[in-house]
């Protein structure tokens, strides 16, 4: 019979970690370890407060699931017991481990995917001033990719103008995180043509999404507060030209693989991100690295230290995860 363990851990972010919703010097996660037959398979989510939850809600909705988990339920039947998020995360991942480990039979190899291999990631500069954002992208000159938040208070022109003095070879993923309106929008839009702008993500709240219809962006649109699973696709078609897939919003790797599938067929682009966390919360999104044409999954890049055994990051190359940190 298998055994259930929740662990919750907290991990000191480098410095701190702010965008335009707040300021965090620490990543909250949750672990689900579940053992049986002298193996563990292991799932990590990052609860997310701008999505209602909290490390105790998560928690209670694992231990809510303990017996039927212990019981043998499946990752498939995992989807009708819990909502995307958060919780089901961990169970799912946990449970694709686990799988992995008990049969000999790897993660992508299960899943039908291609075989992972070492892929560039971009790198997150947190909102500064802008000085200090154009240090920080100075100091990560390894990576030719730099995702950039934006906040909509004024300052974001003279934030770029700084990295860009700092970086004149780097790409650029502009991340609003809902900061900016549909006028503030059009009006930064003439004025990035100089830069070397490869996506803007979720400019607007979510729930404006329909002042996008219509709309045309010069520069590639990205949906992430906006997109969680599959279901939402219809309702963002025609507004945005990519999606950002992350693990925490889809409720684990089996939905992000149908909604990464379904995705590449409505020809949107991808890109797979992350919360602040550890390597264990990286590694299932690398199963999908193949079908995504952006990857940002430097979440244990930006804390302090990183569980080990981790993820390797040679630069900004990451390569797959080995067994003993999952899949």
């Amino acid at each position: 019979m298998r055994q259930l363990e929740i662990i919750c851990e907290k991990w000191p972010i480098t410095g701190a970690f702010r965008i335009a919703r707040g300021r965090k010097t620490h990543a909250h996660t949750v672990m689900a370890a579940l053992h049986h037959d002298g193996h563990t398979g292991r799932g990590e989510c990052v609860p997310y407060a701008h999505y209602g939850e909290s490390v105790q809600s998560v928690v209670r909705q694992i231990e809510a699931l303990r017996n039927r988990i212990e019981s043998g339920l499946t990752k498939e039947d995992l989807q009708a017991h819990l909502p995307a998020g958060a919780a089901r995360n961990a169970l799912d991942c946990a449970l694709w481990d686990l799988q992995a480990k008990l049969s000999g039979i790897p993660v992508w190899k299960r899943a039908a995917l291609p075989a992972p291999k070492p892929l560039p990631t971009a790198f997150t500069i947190a909102l500064d001033p802008p000085p200090i954002m154009a240090e920080k992208a100075k100091q990560a000159d390894q990576f030719s990719l730099l995702k950039l938040k934006l906040a909509g208070d004024g300052m974001d022109l003279e934030r770029l103008n700084a990295i860009k003095a700092a970086r004149k070879d780097a790409a650029l993923i502009l991340d609003a995180n809902e900061g900016l309106n549909l006028s503030q929008l059009k009006n930064l839009l003439p004025k990035l043509a100089t830069f070397n702008i490869a996506l803007i993500e979720q400019p607007l709240p979510a729930n404006q999404d329909h002042v996008l219809e219509g709309f045309t962006s010069p520069i590639p649109l990205c949906a992430d507060e906006s997109l969680h699973t599959s279901q939402d696709l219809d309702r963002l078609a025609g507004l945005y030209d990519a999606i950002n897939i992350k693990l925490d919003k889809t409720g684990g790797l089996s939905q992000a693989i149908t909604l990464a599938r379904k995705a590449k067929t409505r020809g949107l682009k991808i890109m797979l991100g992350c919360m602040v966390g550890t390597s264990l919360g990286m590694a299932p999104s690398m199963m999908l690295a193949s079908l995504a044409d952006y990857i940002d999954l430097d979440g244990p890049l930006l804390l302090d230290h990183d569980r080990q055994p981790g993820l390797t990051y040679d630069g900004a190359l990451i390569s797959p995860p080995k067994p003993a940190l999952w899949g």
